[in-house]
């Protein structure tokens, strides 16, 4: 595999701005929820940014991505727009998915992102049939799947690899390895802890990556999806990443200590791009505050749309909802009652 990524300047301080409005977007996030203006489950990607931002850079706009509950960085790396993200985080019917989807259920056609799945390990078979149907409709595209380790346990995991194996689907399938799915150590978890393993055992190709380097993820990412996109089949990537923040608001993080968190945030990806560039005289501090100052007013932007956006009216609610004569005649009789 011959794949390159140009280290250039300006790819480099791409990779770092997009990591940069992550960061900034999940901060946001938590002032809005604990302001009450985000309900619901909200899970964070501080830490993780590098994951996401790696591999999108290697994806073409044609490609398909399926992402995971915890996919705001997935999201914005894919170019979803920050003010129609942030507008369907608070419910309103400007967001991409008009309010319905929330933090969880992101979608935007667009850009071909096939959404975030509440259910752990949801999105791989869902992966496999959108990139069975590309081969057909749009051959050369690959669908990227995104999933946690603790997806690793689920059927749906073992069914998937062997029928992307079998049917040489082109998936990238990339485990965000953050060590402790929601609250279990790995290691307690999983007999055989190299989650690549479990995809070499239906004979794919597979390597891990330090999911803490976005370079890395982008150079491993290109290989693999020009072994993809050759005819190779699937392609499993496990990106050793850590999330700074709890799994989720409601997450107590009992199962680590603060001086394993303090330890992994001396890898932060974006320091650690940044001190890079520095040293290398690719990153200025006038090139820091710039970036900086731009993606604070795109966030202050997003959050005026946001806030400004409207709620979905109680009589449009049954709109883009299938279901059978039973079902609708309860959902009437319950919306004549809350009227009454």
């Amino acid at each position: 595999m011959t794949a390159k990524i140009h280290l250039d300047r300006q790819h480099l301080q791409g990779l770092y701005r997009q990591m940069l409005r992550i960061r900034r977007f999940e901060g946001k996030c938590v002032e809005l929820y604990q302001d009450q203006q985000i309900r619901g489950f909200l899970h964070l990607y501080d830490g993780e940014e590098a994951v996401a931002v790696g591999i999108m850079a290697a994806l073409q706009p044609q490609d398909a991505v399926v992402a995971t509950y915890r996919e705001h960085g997935h999201a914005l790396a894919r170019g979803v727009p920050m003010d129609r993200l942030l507008a369907e985080m608070l419910g309103k019917v400007e967001g991409c998915c008009r309010g319905r989807g929330g933090s969880m259920h992101i979608f935007d056609q667009q850009h071909r992102f096939f959404g975030g799945n509440a259910i752990v390990g949801g999105g791989l078979p869902l992966a496999a049939g959108i990139a069975l149907a590309d081969r057909r409709l749009r051959p050369g595209s690959v669908t990227a799947c995104f999933f946690g380790e603790g997806a690793v346990t689920e059927g749906a995991f073992h069914e998937t690899m062997n029928l992307a194996r079998i049917w040489k689907l082109p998936v990238l399938f990339v485990c965000e390895n953050n060590l402790y799915a929601m609250g279990m150590p790995l290691a307690d978890a999983e007999a055989e802890t190299e989650i690549f393993r479990k995809a070499q055992a239906y004979r794919m190709p597979a390597e891990a990556v330090d999911g803490m380097d976005p370079v890395a993820v982008e150079a491993a990412a290109g290989r693999a999806l020009e072994q993809v996109r050759a005819g190779g089949g699937p392609f499993f990537l496990e990106c050793r990443t850590y999330r700074f923040r709890a799994h989720s608001m409601f997450d107590a993080q009992a199962y680590r200590s603060r001086d394993e968190v303090q330890a992994w945030k001396q890898r932060d990806p974006l320091e650690r791009l940044a001190g890079w560039m520095r040293s290398n005289h690719m990153l200025a501090p006038d090139d820091e505050a710039q970036m900086a100052r731009a993606v604070d007013e795109e966030l202050a932007a997003a959050v005026r749309f946001a806030q400004a956006g409207t709620l979905e009216p109680v009589a449009d609610l049954e709109r883009f909802v299938c279901m059978d004569s039973v079902v609708q005649e309860v959902v009437q009789q319950a919306l004549q009652g809350s009227t009454a």
